[in-house]
């Protein structure tokens, strides 16, 4: 079973930027395309941003333009690079598979606050 450690949250003012990482556990990490999630209080799990294996990658509207997912496989790694950060991106943020094909991690809260 393959384990997901998310790191990088924390705490930042409207506008800025913050970059998340989720290592995995096991190489074969590269064989799946991975997602970012989110959970905000009361809300249910979210898909914010996908990459597939080849480096494709999609996001939802919500976030379209102000984040970037990005992989390194030498580094068993995903990378959420988030900015122009607003209040409602508020959330705990989970690394994937799109599936959920894996037990969930730990996530890192993010707080967008003045």
């Amino acid at each position: 079973q393959v384990q997901l450690v998310e790191s990088g949250g924390g705490l930042v003012q409207p506008g800025g930027s913050l970059r998340l990482s989720c290592a995995a556990s096991e190489s074969i990490f590269s064989l799946y395309a991975m997602a970012w999630f989110r959970q905000a209080p009361g809300k249910q799990r979210e898909l914010v941003a996908g990459i597939s294996t080849s480096g494709s990658t999609n996001y939802a509207d919500s976030v379209k333009g102000r984040f970037t997912i990005s992989r390194d496989n030498t580094k068993n790694t995903v990378y959420l690079q988030m900015s122009s950060l607003k209040p409602e991106d508020t959330a705990v943020y989970y690394c994937n598979t799109p599936l959920g094909r894996w037990d969930w991690g730990q996530g890192t809260q993010v707080t967008v606050s003045s």
